[in-house]
């Protein structure tokens, strides 16, 4: 029975050589993208099925994943991949552009994860795997939305590792930095003329397929060119002086 993997952004970048990865190890993918002609082109040359959507709204998701039962009645993989650079002035507001990033960046990944869970227990359990950054891990005041989005989705990786847990799923993230993709094309002479490395989208491929078998669910794989991925540390926090533990929220 063939593994299936259901791939968000999957019409370039990291998504798509996450899909070509997958798929010369026998993986069957399911790739959504908002870019249709992209999506549908990538489809036929890993011979998965495609669906052209925007993650931000809920409907995508569950289309998805739907998609993944009909055609292959099953799911086992899924990367959330799918995200938008920031660019929002706080000093100059643009509330569209905003709601479009939080929407895909945030909301999709919180739509992911609720539609693919319920395949995925019937499947059997399986692994997430949620596309964040090193602006995930720290401060980028060059793009503070964008730092919020990728803050929150580690934030969510982190709190779901346990409960999903007990339905056998693992839940991870990777935090790539700068990768040579469309989100940086813009920038991309800049890096090349700083002598700054840039990762490739296949550097980041190889460590999402090692997030989805990672050994401890919540894993946040740092990427950095000329290095292996390696899981960030959080220091922790002091509790109170007594030393007493809280009580476990049912």
């Amino acid at each position: 029975m063939s593994t299936v993997a259901l791939i968000t952004g999957a019409a370039s970048g990291i998504g798509a050589a996450v899909a070509r990865r997958l798929s010369a190890g026998g993986v069957k993918c399911v790739l959504v993208d908002r870019d249709g002609e992209g999506v549908e082109r990538l489809a036929k040359e890993v011979e998965g099925a495609w669906l052209a959507a925007d993650v931000s709204t809920p409907e995508a998701s569950l289309e998805a994943v739907a998609l993944a039962e009909q055609r292959y009645g099953r799911l086992d993989l899924v990367h959330l991949n799918a995200g938008v650079s920031g660019g929002v002035d706080l000093a100059n507001f643009d509330l569209d552009r905003y709601r479009q990033v939080v929407g895909v960046n945030m909301d999709g990944v919180v739509f992911g994860v609720r539609a693919s869970v319920p395949l995925l227990v019937r499947s059997g359990g399986g692994g997430i795997v949620v596309t964040s950054s090193l602006a995930g891990l720290v401060a980028f005041s060059g793009d503070p939305v964008y730092t919020m989005t990728k803050h929150a989705v580690v934030g969510l990786v982190r709190a779901l590792a346990e409960p999903l847990a007990a339905d056998n799923i693992r839940i991870g993230a990777v935090c790539p930095g700068f990768t040579d993709t469309p989100l940086v094309a813009a920038a991309r002479e800049m890096f090349v003329n700083a002598g700054f490395p840039l990762l490739t989208a296949e550097d980041v491929a190889a460590a999402v397929e090692s997030a989805f078998y990672a050994d401890t669910s919540g894993t946040l794989l740092i990427v950095q060119p000329g290095r292996q991925p390696v899981p960030y540390r959080y220091a922790g926090v002091p509790g109170p002086a007594g030393g007493q533990r809280p009580p476990k929220v049912e």
